[in-house]
């Protein structure tokens, strides 16, 4: 079916906040054009927050105007683009792995999935050469040795020690899914099809559904391990991507389970996504934080390729949820947190968090552009 009208309208608002006022505010003011890469906060006025510069932020951003290029944004991308690659190449350990923020040297596995991430999207805004797939095995093959386990999970540090977390490999799988799209090399395809095999067979639990945070060395979740509603979007999100890649009907059928567990168990009466539940799906934080949102839009997204009425409806109210957070007083910032008694917490907008937005936006933009006329 054609994209609803209530969804277009949504994707074209959020759509003009980014192009007109998001990405030319994080360019102008959110990267240090002095000192090189980009500031971690914005305050309400618009000026950057001191801060760590951890790693994660500089390949976020290089996503994010990777991908605004990609989407067809005529502001500066490509110079913003290269301003981050030099920022992260930077980062990058003798060892090939990158470091946690320009303070701390060790190579945490976030840091590593997303400077793949990071990468290829770089490869698909800018096109093959640049040596960026070759940079990104590289950066595969350290972290396999240093931190990898042979079923495709990663461990925090060389020590093998748990707890294992859920949200690393989840991004990990993201970048390799990534790079099966952008690069040459089998070996994505090699790990995304582990992760995901180890997603459906281990990490989705069989009497409740969902997916926690926190595991046991042999995958049995720890006892104080929450479920992310968020992160049950983002999983559903790339299971269902990557069945698209491959048709496994698994991946497609657990990614469509994890979005609606979410969907039934995760949503506020005020129609926002919460933080946390238990693992017997009761809420443990009702705090509503921006990124859970988009996710929810992206999810759904996604489905509506499978599914046009259920998709569109989660996408829909996703969005309209988003929304809510954009509207601030410069625009291009973002409330970040919700209370559960409904008031906005004062901060400053995260540069983390462009990169969820710009991913919820590309999913809803590419949606519409797909769906039948």
């Amino acid at each position: 079916m054609p994209a609803p009208a209530d969804i277009l309208g949504y994707r074209d608002a959020l759509k003009a906040w980014l192009f007109e006022a998001a990405l030319p505010l994080w360019w102008e003011r959110g990267t240090d054009h002095l000192a090189g890469g980009f500031f971690e906060k914005l305050d309400p006025e618009g000026s950057p927050v001191a801060a760590p510069r951890r790693t994660r932020v500089i390949a976020r951003q290089v996503y994010v105007f990777a991908q605004a290029g990609r989407m067809g944004w005529t502001g500066p991308w490509g110079d913003a683009l290269r301003h981050g690659l030099i920022a992260l190449d930077r980062h990058l350990r003798p060892d090939g792995l990158f470091r946690f923020s320009d303070a701390d040297e060790s190579p945490q596995p976030y840091e590593q999935a997303f400077g793949l991430l990071a990468l290829a999207a770089a490869r698909q805004a800018l096109g093959p050469g640049h040596g960026l797939e070759s940079m990104a095995q590289r950066t595969r093959a350290a972290l396999a040795a240093r931190l990898g386990r042979p079923d495709g999970g990663v461990h925090d540090d060389e020590t093998g020690g748990g707890p294992l977390r859920a949200n690393p490999l989840m991004h990990l799988f993201e970048a390799a899914l990534a790079w099966r799209e952008a690069g040459e090399d089998g070996g994505w395809a090699d790990l995304s099809n582990r992760i995901a095999r180890l997603a459906r067979e281990r990490l989705i639990q069989p009497g409740s559904g969902g997916l926690p945070e926190l595991f046991d060395l042999d995958w049995t979740p720890t006892q104080e391990a929450e479920l992310e509603p968020g992160h049950q979007f983002e999983w559903g999100f790339l299971l269902l991507r990557h069945a698209a890649l491959t048709q496994n009907l698994g991946s497609a059928e657990a990614g469509r389970g994890l979005i609606l567990l979410a969907e039934r168990a995760g949503v506020a009466p005020d129609g926002l996504v919460i933080a946390a539940l238990g693992q017997d799906l009761t809420p443990h934080d009702r705090t509503a934080r921006l990124w859970p949102q988009t996710e929810r839009t992206r999810a759904g997204a996604a489905l509506a390729a499978r599914e046009a009425d259920l998709g569109w409806a989660i996408a829909g109210h996703g969005a309209a949820g988003l929304l809510r957070y954009l509207d601030t007083p410069l625009p291009g910032l973002w409330r970040e947190h919700r209370e559960p008694t409904g008031g906005w917490r004062p901060e400053p907008s995260p540069a983390s968090s462009l990169y969820h937005l710009v991913g919820a936006i590309q999913a809803l933009d590419e949606a519409c552009l797909q769906a039948p006329s």
